[in-house]
């Protein structure tokens, strides 16, 4: 069990403040990567999660591209940290938080590219012109900060 859901079995759905981290993978051509998830059922967002205890932001970015995408991400680069009142989540269960999401991108990465199926129905690379339209909020804003800071 993972230290959010021992947190939780103290907390209860009470708001938390968690901290997360975000990868664009961007590969040869200029596509993206992109995640369609379970959860929120078949919304799109960027692969990542939540930092474990211990854990730098780095790691845990490189930690779950591994986990969801089956690559390994090499050089990082610092894009942009989101939070704020913006960023406050109710999820499907009734749990609240505030999530903090350091997002990173990279162009520097290897392996072989296999979704994990219990967190994605599928990954796709993809142009920015033809992102599908069912995005996690905050993942589509620091999707358009990248596409607009990196033209």
């Amino acid at each position: 069990m993972g230290y959010v859901e021992d947190l939780r079995k103290i907390v209860g759905h009470r708001p938390l403040i968690l901290v997360g981290a975000v990868v664009v993978v961007v590969d040869e051509h200029g596509r993206i990567l992109l995640q369609q998830r379970k959860y929120p059922k078949g919304t799109w967002g960027l692969p990542g999660g939540l930092l474990e205890l211990t854990e730098s932001t780095e790691e845990a970015a490189r930690r779950e591209v591994y986990e969801e995408t089956g690559l390994t991400v090499n050089d990082l680069t610092l894009l942009n940290v989101y939070s704020g009142k913006d960023y406050f989540v109710r999820a499907e269960n009734g749990d609240e938080f505030y999530a903090v999401t350091v997002a990173y991108s990279t162009k520097n990465y290897e392996g072989k590219l296999e979704a994990d199926r219990n967190e994605s129905v599928q990954l796709t690379f993809c142009y920015p012109k033809d992102f599908p339209e069912n995005f996690i909020g905050s993942h589509r804003r620091i999707l358009d900060d990248y596409v607009d800071h990196s033209l």
